[in-house]
């Protein structure tokens, strides 16, 4: 009865011998750990995992002390090639024997990201619109100003003071608008998201013809509802800043994939959504320096010596209008930016 009910728990449960070699494991441990029970049984634990981040060592200890221990947050390597974050607990049953029990953390971490940079995109335009209210308010007064100081100047000499007053006083106000970028979907209609991409595609070979632009769509895809010019430039503004780092950086061979799937029963922040879209932009260009990950989507940080640090601010701003956000994962070599939609809208 007992292994009954633990054949039927979620939590991945394995029994160990003092060789630290498995025993028996629930079904759930085996679907985590991707191996069956009938072809790793006797194998040693720490042999299945190539890298274990020092459980064999922990393993070792509760064994030979005979007390329980507990890690948090463990990275594991898996024979395939998969990685995974747990937390496991090793007790010693008897001097012969250690049940452990792991925990899959990767999705509740994932959770906990993708929230706070939901907190985050918010904070940054309650932020953005208070900035907006301050800023622009004091430059139509200087804006004023100028034109009436103008028509009382005779000297056109002084009055080039005066239209430079105003152009830049107009350059600051643009700023301040593209800073905030779209206050709402203007065109909420059914959108194909590959007609999307081909058209960021026809615009980026004819910027940058030497940088290849490889394509992975799933065809499967549905339409979503959205406005198509937002979703452009959302794209646009993610793959443009790929391309320019890669070029900055002099990267041999530049390469852009973009890839669509689909992915079902998804969590995005806490809103769980039966179908999403997922449109990932790959390159292999110099990586974004870790330093920078945690503020990317800021507005007016950029990574770049030219860049203005609005344009991935402003498709963040765009993905959260349509329920959903941008990712990224980045090393040197290969950085990846995920859009994620939602193929059905919630409505609030």
């Amino acid at each position: 009865m007992y292994r009954r009910l633990l054949e039927h728990l979620t939590t991945a449960v394995l029994l160990l011998d003092e060789r630290l070699a498995v025993r028996w494991m629930n079904p759930a441990a085996e679907a985590l750990l991707a191996v069956s029970l009938g072809r790793v049984t006797g194998t040693p634990l720490p042999a299945l995992l190539p890298v274990d981040d020092g459980m064999q060592e922990v393993l070792a200890k509760a064994r030979d002390d005979g007390h329980p221990f507990t890690q948090r947050e463990v990275r594991l390597a898996l024979l395939g090639g998969a990685t995974l974050t747990i937390d496991y607990t090793v007790t010693p049953l008897s001097a012969e024997e250690l049940l452990v029990e792991m925990e899959p953390r990767d999705r509740l971490l994932r959770i906990s990201r993708e929230e706070a940079l939901l907190n985050r995109q918010e904070a940054i335009k309650v932020l953005s619109r208070g900035l907006a209210h301050e800023v622009k308010n004091p430059l139509g007064g200087i804006r004023g100003a100028a034109q009436l100081l103008e028509r009382d100047l005779e000297d056109p000499a002084l009055r080039e003071f005066t239209h430079v007053i105003v152009e830049e006083v107009d350059r600051l106000r643009d700023l301040v608008d593209t800073m905030l970028g779209p206050n709402r979907i203007d065109q909420h209609a059914p959108l194909n998201v590959h007609k999307v991409l081909e058209r960021v595609r026809a615009l980026l070979v004819a910027e940058t013809p030497d940088v290849r632009i490889e394509r992975d769509y799933d065809p499967s895809l549905p339409d979503f509802p959205g406005d198509e010019a937002q979703m452009i430039q959302a794209v646009l503004n993610v793959a443009r800043n790929a391309v320019e780092a890669m070029r900055e950086a002099g990267t041999e061979a530049p390469q852009l994939m973009m890839r669509t799937r689909a992915r079902r029963q998804f969590t995005l922040g806490a809103e769980r959504h039966r179908l999403v879209c997922e449109v990932a932009l790959i390159d292999n260009g110099p990586g974004i320096p870790e330093s920078l990950q945690e503020t990317l989507f800021y507005p007016m940080v950029s990574g770049r010596a030219d860049g203005s640090g609005l344009g991935l601010s402003i498709a963040q701003g765009i993905l959260h209008q349509h329920q959903g956000l941008i990712e990224c994962d980045s090393r040197p070599g290969h950085t990846e930016f995920r859009l994620l939609i939602p193929l059905e809208r919630h409505h609030d």
